[in-house]
């Protein structure tokens, strides 16, 4: 990115292209899938681009595509005005909608829209789980997490195949849609992987205007070059950013909101982070929820270890979640069902029961199969909201404005047809109303049953 020029010129353009390099060095000619998948260097003096994602080619913006700054600068309340009320009226509440692996693993290219309920199916190794992995690693980078918490072992997101650049260098692309009252807004991100961890690139932008840009200048700092809207007289804003963290999860804290085109860049910035935020990954381990629980707050873990004392949370606190929960016991638990309690003893761990009926002794949640006790967690997970779940949301906005996302990888695993069927119908009840979404990988079993299932999406891989 060029220093910005001295007055009276007009400010210095945003480029619109992830550069992951510096000018100095360029990125080898090679086959498609190599470009793809190495970090490529960009010069500083390439023209904006407006590639549909960071994918395989990148193309140029139509002549008419305001870019940059100044187009920016220009274009801002006709973009905030264009946007804002189809998809505002559609997400009142941040959600994200679409999904892109642009070079990630086993996907290229990649873009995957999501509603309120998504499952991705196809065969073993077609990337079911690393689609939501990525989304879980935004949720982390969104929350304030640094990319060496969110990818532990990051050469394995490297795509296959990769060959690294003259620098030794390779990496990998995400990026999702993020709709809400300020319109759909991108986020694109590039990490370098090898030789060392960090981000390369980020973009940020509204309807086509660039609203964040970050690249790597010296690989010898641990910084990116970023460079934000400010309008009014100054156009752009330049600092250093950590290049081990989500710069837009930091601009809420650099931003002072005072000119339009701050503002824009806050509210833009603040969908982004209040979606990814209000993410709760879900894997409930059958073997940890047969063990008694602590008492405690009666938030659900991830693993839902703790899942009787929730129950207990649940029964004592609201009738109306309970009684859906213990219809969707009678479905998914074998035998008759009268209800969900627990045995609490004063000071003692909480164990979580099956209310057989006045003339049969309840049984414990221990004695139960693994797909009874994975199918009574994700119906819990469903049937409550982040005041339940192990989840930090976003304090700034009230939680009637958040949508929960749910991310649960192996939704079918260890449970029959009718668990899965129910499951399938309490995911639709529960996210109609657009507080609960949610993203899960399945079997071919289960999707072929939510394909009949009107309100949900699937998204086929591997075919």
């Amino acid at each position: 990115m060029t220093s910005p020029p001295t007055a009276p010129a007009a400010p210095t353009p945003i480029p619109t292209d992830i550069p992951a390099a510096p000018a100095a060095s360029a990125s080898p000619a090679g086959p498609a899938d190599s470009a793809a998948s190495a970090v490529p260097a960009v010069p500083a003096a390439t023209a904006a681009l407006a590639a549909p994602g960071l994918g395989v080619g990148r193309v140029p913006a139509p002549a008419s595509a305001p870019g940059g700054v100044q187009g920016a600068a220009r274009g801002s309340a006709r973009a905030q005005g264009a946007a804002s009320p189809a998809a505002g009226a559609a997400h009142v509440r941040p959600a994200v909608t679409e999904l892109r692996l642009s070079a990630y693993g086993a996907h290229r290219g990649a873009r995957f829209a999501l509603g309120p309920v998504t499952l991705f199916a196809g065969p073993s190794g077609s990337g079911k789980s690393q689609a939501l992995e990525a989304y879980g690693a935004l949720a982390a980078l969104g929350a304030g997490a640094t990319l060496g918490e969110v990818f532990p072992d990051a050469r394995a997101r490297i795509p296959d195949g990769a060959v690294p650049d003259a620098e030794r260098r390779r990496g990998f692309r995400i990026g999702c849609t993020v709709d809400g009252p300020a319109g759909p807004v991108r986020l694109d991100l590039a990490v370098q992987a090898e030789p060392e961890l960090r981000i390369v690139g980020e973009r940020l932008s509204v309807d086509g205007q660039v609203l964040l840009a970050t690249a790597l200048r010296d690989p010898g700092r641990r910084s990116v070059q970023a460079a934000w809207l400010t309008g009014g007289a100054i156009g752009v804003t330049r600092a250093p950013l950590p290049d081990d963290r989500l710069g837009t999860a930091l601009l809420p804290l650099r931003v002072a909101g005072s000119t339009e085109g701050q503002r824009q860049v806050l509210a833009a910035a603040e969908q982004v982070v209040v979606a990814l935020r209000s993410v709760f990954p879900c894997d409930p381990r059958p073997e940890r929820m047969r063990e008694p629980a602590r008492p405690g707050e009666g938030r659900l873990l991830g693993d839902c270890a703790n899942l009787a004392d929730v129950l207990r949370r649940t029964r004592l606190e609201c009738g109306t979640r309970y009684g859906l929960l213990t219809g969707a016991a009678r479905t998914g638990c074998a035998g008759w069902v009268a209800g969900l309690d627990v045995r609490a003893p004063e000071g003692g761990p909480v164990t979580g029961l099956l209310d057989r009926g006045p003339d049969r002794p309840a049984t414990e949640l221990a004695r139960l199969g693994a797909g009874e006790l994975r199918f009574l967690a994700l119906a819990l997970v469903l049937l409550t909201g982040p005041g339940v779940l192990d989840v930090d949301p976003a304090a700034e906005l009230p939680t009637a404005r958040q949508a929960l996302t749910v991310l649960a990888d192996g939704l079918d695993r260890d449970l029959d047809g009718r668990q899965t069927a129910e499951l399938l119908r309490l995911a639709v009840l529960a996210c109609a109303r657009g507080q609960v979404r949610l993203a899960a990988s399945a079997g071919e079993a289960c999707a072929a049953a939510a394909r009949e299932v009107p309100g949900i999406s699937v998204v086929d891989l591997g075919s």
